[in-house]
């Protein structure tokens, strides 16, 4: 497996010849250049322009923007709805967290999490390898309550995205918070940081560990 971040909450994930952009951004939107990036499957968690860019990635992919379970060229993909944190007076608005199965690895991508997932939703996800979680706690689940998040779904290695990090515009940059007050929460001193997470299943740690990876520019 391949992880690539691209900064916010827009990963590629490689994985058997597919190639799965989640959470394509508008520069306008966001401050940073996205490459262009031939893709097989795109998932948007939620329908704004941080997170919703289809134009921005090539090919011709399959787009997921809702729950449900899909198969594409052999990934296997659950969309779980959950709930993006909603401000004071204002309806929640809905968001998607994908999961992705790569012939028995798999992969989450939370979006913008703003609640705990129920139980049985959690139950029916089976072992989750990976889990890119966002940690700002602007639009998501405070720090401390991302961490119930990682302890219920008890993923092996956790990467932190959509916090406050080089590049991005000022604009979404002063809604966002560093990812320091997250890795306190977990009690990491000095997490490993990578510019591409390459793993296997046989590499994967034993115990959650944190990971976090340099926005790419290609």
């Amino acid at each position: 497996m391949e992880i690539t971040w691209y900064g916010l909450s827009c990963f590629r994930l490689r994985e058997k010849g597919m190639t799965v952009i989640c959470d394509p951004y508008d520069k306008r939107a966001v401050g940073l250049s996205m490459p262009k990036i031939k893709t097989d499957i795109v998932t948007i968690s939620h329908d704004r322009p941080g997170h919703n860019a289809v134009s921005a990635v090539t090919g011709e992919p399959k787009v997921f923007s809702g729950p449900g379970d899909f198969e594409v060229g052999g990934v296997l993909i659950t969309g779980l709805t959950t709930y993006h944190k909603a401000a004071s007076g204002e309806a929640p608005e809905r968001n998607i967290a994908y999961f992705f199965d790569f012939d028995g690895f798999t992969v989450g991508h939370l979006g913008d999490l703003g609640q705990i997932p129920h139980q049985r939703q959690v139950e029916e996800l089976g072992e989750i390898d990976v889990l890119l979680v966002p940690v700002s706690g602007h639009n998501t689940l405070d720090a401390s309550r991302m961490t119930e998040v990682i302890s219920l779904l008890e993923p092996r290695i956790v990467i932190p995205m959509h916090y406050l990090h080089a590049g991005l515009g000022q604009a979404i940059g002063e809604t966002l918070e560093s990812v320091d007050k997250f890795l306190k929460e977990l009690g990491v001193a000095e997490p490993e940081t990578v510019s591409t997470l390459k793993v296997t299943k046989g590499q994967l740690p034993e115990e959650t560990q944190v990971i976090l990876l340099e926005p790419s520019a290609s």
